[in-house]
């Protein structure tokens, strides 16, 4: 289990478990900081002493070999285990390079050394400083808090409204600081892992433009380095993606704070001083203890803890109530005080005293108190109904409607699905399609709505319904089912969570991804794979029914499920799963990798080609009024994370509250090409086809009729499209392929496709 997500809604309670969480995390950036510390003194001594370039590559090696990045949430995706094991693999490459002893050292002060030393200081160092900031604002709420509660009930009331107005604009103030530190730290969490590891790549780089011996070596590194550096982006872009939601988060909660408090139907919990009463002529004291009441058994748990030593935590104590009683003023001279009569202690009354008037009546409504004069009522939260989106007759007549007029009229048009339409018009013309004295009208003919608009529609439309396509109550089954297992385990888990859906809603989802799978067949003029369909559907199809920061790092594995719909959607809604199991399989908490066997370097052969760069078109849209034109994020790789390592660019897993989502952009190494290396997430059949049928349906631009060739390595497929074989084999009818170092040929009846550079031709 890695760090625990902090949750903005504990900000307000401020737990014992809570402080922990904060308090590990304060140590892992402590950890990180260290550990840029040691790595820029390393890194200076590799500059400044080449004659011991050998011992000092040594002690390089061993510092990233030991450092391990941690990581919120229970699940990695490809991308953040492979930016996990970066730090191994530069390791081992220095371990080969120390018998070298040539001077490689040159320009790394501006490629490594001053990154590394500015995101320390700019944000480790930032962090520190609110650290200290939240540390003062603690004790400057909890000495205020105290001296309030301390102050007699007795004195005028002018006073009373004064000390209160006081208390609570300390009390916001310390809550805002704990939600911006909160925040911070999540952030630089998820920062380290690429703001850490690109200075490294680009100083490998430069290791190898004047390493000329190595140059095998180097050749076989720019595998890596090409796939670290989608990985890279790919969570670069993920993080951007999740701060704005995790901004959003926060920015709803700071209007909103009592619709986030964490209450339940099972327990009520948070902070109450308790008297202590003390023999004659101590009189009694207040303690503060943090308090849990479990509603079912009625049992009250406290535990002491004083914030202002370090977060110690005192025995837990606990009792069973009897009853509860709003105390007086006239009676006790605090206010918010409450008398538990307890079971366990027979003619012992426990006094107790709330935080604030709202607290008070919490703690009256969970504990079923009494009040002298009359009873609390509580709260009532509303939110506004949007759009009156059904799953019915006429919604279903509007998705196949929409379909047809975007299959006829836009299926080629770039960025389908991502360029979106002006609201109002789509507000328009999804209130004209949901209503059923329009079932008649057909969008395929009709010139007053163009694509883009019946797009947005249909993604609105979608997002409008009561609840979420696959629902809330299988959403935490196809989260986890995405999180981990090989790729045929997971396409077999998501076949058999589909067929539980309810009847509409199968039909509806069936609908609509046997749509988006004509859609990514026209990727190659369109530009939507089943990558960037993914990144546009998870949100609308799936979400979580609560907000939460936990929820928002999960957001990255929802395109996983869509993804795998897309390309499998024949199967998997055609036939009816042949067996599920009774209870879906615990998950292994990391996401699967395409690297399914370690062969050295020095023994793997490899494979050489010359990457084609791609020009990737950025679309702009212009348009009436509060028309949104699409950004130029980059999309990283286009290939699908359903089989392979995750290739969508994260900054576009938002919920498309705006549906403002870049359609594309080149990687900054110039190329989206992948090269063939036996274990590496890059190789994959063409974006354009789906995996399954590249094989059959694309012919080679270049043939030898007739030829065989035989395996000299071992080799094992890594996906459908291509073949696993042994040492020995004979491969039949061998063409050159359009995939740049691959071959395709037959073997035992099955086709598919070859590394180059494993066989020789016979």
């Amino acid at each position: 289990m890695g760090l625990h997500p902090l949750e903005f809604s504990e900000c307000y309670l401020d737990s014992p478990s809570f402080r922990e969480k904060i308090k590990s995390h304060e140590a892992e950036l402590d950890k990180t900081n260290r550990f840029i510390k040691e790595l820029y003194k390393d890194g200076k001594n590799l500059i400044n002493a080449t004659k011991q370039l050998g011992m000092a590559q040594r002690k390089f090696a061993q510092n990233l070999g030991e450092f391990q990045f941690e990581y919120i949430g229970d699940a990695k995706t490809d991308d953040e285990k492979c930016i996990d094991e970066s730090l191994q693999e530069f390791s081992s490459f220095l371990k080969n390079l120390e018998d070298q002893r040539e001077l490689m050292m040159r320009n790394i002060t501006e490629t490594l050394m001053k990154p590394l030393e500015k995101f320390r200081k700019d944000h480790l160092g930032v962090v520190r400083a609110e650290r200290k900031r939240y540390e003062k604002e603690t004790e400057k709420y909890y000495s205020s808090l105290e001296k309030l509660l301390n102050m007699s009930a007795k004195k005028k009331e002018p006073q009373l409204q004064e000390a209160d107005l006081q208390v609570e604009n300390v009390r916001l103030h310390f809550q805002e600081e704990s939600l911006e530190y909160v925040c911070k730290l999540q952030e630089i969490q998820e920062r380290k892992k690429f703001e850490c590891v690109e200075p490294m790549l680009a100083f490998f780089q430069t290791v190898f433009t004047f390493y000329h011996q190595g140059f095998e070596l180097a050749k076989d590194f720019d595998h890596y380095k090409r796939a670290l550096q989608i990985n890279i982006q790919n969570t670069r872009s993920r993080f951007e993606g999740a701060r704005s939601e995790v901004y959003e988060l926060m920015k709803r909660i700071k209007e909103a704070p009592q619709d986030y408090r964490q209450t339940s139907a099972i327990s009520f919990e948070g902070y109450l001083y308790v008297q202590e009463k003390r023999p004659p002529p101590f009189g009694s004291s207040w303690v503060k203890r943090y308090s849990t009441f479990v509603k079912e058994q009625k049992i009250l748990h406290m535990v002491t803890f004083d914030h202002r030593s370090g977060g110690k935590i005192g025995e837990t104590e606990s009792v069973t109530l009897k009853s509860c009683l709003r105390k007086t003023t006239d009676v006790l001279d605090r206010r918010f005080c409450l008398e538990l009569d307890i079971t366990d202690r027979p003619g012992t009354v426990l006094t107790v005293q709330a935080l604030s008037e709202d607290d008070h009546k919490f703690w009256m409504e969970a504990m079923g108190g009494k009040e002298p004069f009359g009873h609390y009522l509580g709260r009532t939260y509303s939110k506004e109904r949007g759009i009156d989106a059904q799953l019915d007759e006429v919604g279903l007549s509007f998705m196949k409607n929409s379909i047809s007029a975007i299959e006829t009229r836009g299926i080629n048009d770039q960025g389908l699905y991502r360029v979106v339409g002006v609201s109002s018009k789509v507000q328009k013309l999804l209130s004209l399609m949901i209503d059923e004295t329009n079932i008649d009208m057909d969008l395929s003919t009709s010139e007053d709505w163009d694509v883009k608009t019946i797009t947005s529609t249909l993604k609105l439309y979608l997002r409008s319904l009561p609840e979420p396509l696959m629902t809330y109550g299988l959403y935490k089954e196809f989260i986890s089912l995405a999180k981990g297992g090989s790729p045929e385990s997971r396409i077999q888990a998501v076949h058999c969570l589909v067929h539980k859906l309810p009847e509409r809603n199968r039909q509806v989802l069936g609908l609509l991804m046997k749509h988006l799978a004509k859609v990514a067949a026209h990727s190659k003029q369109n530009l939507m794979t089943v990558a960037n369909l993914g990144v546009v559907f998870g949100p609308t199809l799936m979400r979580p029914q609560e907000d939460t920061v936990a929820a928002i790092m999960d957001l990255k594995f929802q395109n996983i499920v869509v993804e795998i719909l897309i390309e499998h959607d024949e199967k998997i809604f055609t036939d009816a799963p042949e067996s599920c199991p009774l209870s879906p399989a615990a998950p292994e908490f990391s996401a699967p990798t395409r690297q399914s066997k370690k062969l050295s370097r020095q023994s793997r052969p490899l494979a050489v080609y010359n990457p084609q760069a791609l020009d990737i078109q950025t679309v702009s849209v212009m348009g009436d009024g509060a028309t949104l034109a699409t950004d130029e994020t980059s999309m990283g790789s286009n290939e699908s994370v359903s089989s392979q390592s995750s290739s969508a660019s994260a900054s576009e897993i938002s919920r498309e509250k705006n549906d403002h989502i870049p359609l594309s952009s080149s990687l900054s190494s110039g190329s989206n090409s992948r090269e063939p290396i036996a274990g590496s997430s890059l190789s994959a059949a063409p974006e354009s086809q789906p995996a399954s049928t590249t094989a059959e349906k694309e012919k080679p631009e270049e043939s030898v009729t007739s030829r065989k060739a035989k395996a000299v390595f071992p080799c094992e497929a890594e996906h459908d499209s291509e073949l696993s074989f042994q040492v020995g084999a004979i491969f039949n009818a061998v063409f050159k392929s359009r995939e740049p170092g691959w071959l395709e040929g037959e073997l035992e009846g099955k086709r598919g496709l070859i590394p180059e550079n494993y066989v020789e031709f016979m």
